[in-house]
């Protein structure tokens, strides 16, 4: 079984502001580098207890290059920077056959309370909507893996996203970290999320139907 894990920053366990999740600031970036590492670590290692055989990490937050790949697992393999291509932060999910896709560090959407860090690409944009419904990089994102026909397993990020995640796709295994509360959070220990992570995502379905018809219902 092949697993794909496309990783972000902004729905990392306790991050709260914009200068945690950027290079330029190194005093508050490098926890939450490690930390975001530390969760697709988890993840990993939850895709490998569920048989796993290979593993594809997207780093996709900002310069695409903010993993220590030397933390994870010996079988899970890192694309780091920014090919150019249209998938972006999917990045090589058509290069491969893959049976379950995984986010970890997502996000809400742009204009949601649901994070003080919510937007959708880039802070330019207030609102995106798609057939009528607020696009996250979740959604878009989860429509770029049912495109493909591979099941969306696993999501860990805040709890708005979380909510909405289980209502798009009924049978996902979510870990919400944080909580956002205007321009703060309340979030879990940030060492529990490697435990639900290590359990979450051992029963991805094998089917490319539960990928597709999610995407189909709350559209209707």
């Amino acid at each position: 079984m092949n697993v794909f894990i496309s990783a972000d920053i902004e729905g990392t366990c306790g991050i709260t502001d914009w200068s945690e999740t950027e290079r330029s600031t190194p005093y508050e970036y490098n926890y939450f580098r490690k930390q975001m590492t530390m969760e697709v670590k988890a993840a990993c290692e939850g895709a490998l207890s569920g048989g796993a055989d290979q593993i594809l990490v997207k780093d996709a937050h900002d310069s695409a290059r903010n993993l220590d790949p030397s933390q994870l697992p010996e079988a899970a393999r890192v694309l780091r920077g920014w090919s150019g291509d249209p998938l972006s932060m999917m990045s090589g999910l058509d290069q491969g056959s893959y049976d379950a896709v995984f986010f970890t560090g997502y996000h809400a959407w742009a204009s949601c309370g649901g994070n003080p860090l919510s937007h959708t690409m880039n802070l330019k944009n207030d609102v995106v909507v798609l057939n009528g419904v607020r696009m996250s990089e979740f959604l878009m994102n989860a429509y770029t893996a049912a495109y493909y026909k591979v099941p969306v397993a696993f999501l860990s990020g805040d709890k708005a996203l979380c909510d909405f995640a289980k209502e798009l796709i009924p049978n996902i295994t979510t870990v919400a970290v944080n909580e956002g509360r205007g321009g703060s959070v309340v979030s879990m220990h940030p060492t529990p999320p490697s435990g639900p992570s290590r359990r979450g995502p051992r029963r991805p379905s094998r089917t490319p139907r539960s990928a597709t018809s999610p995407c189909r219902s709350i559209l209707r």
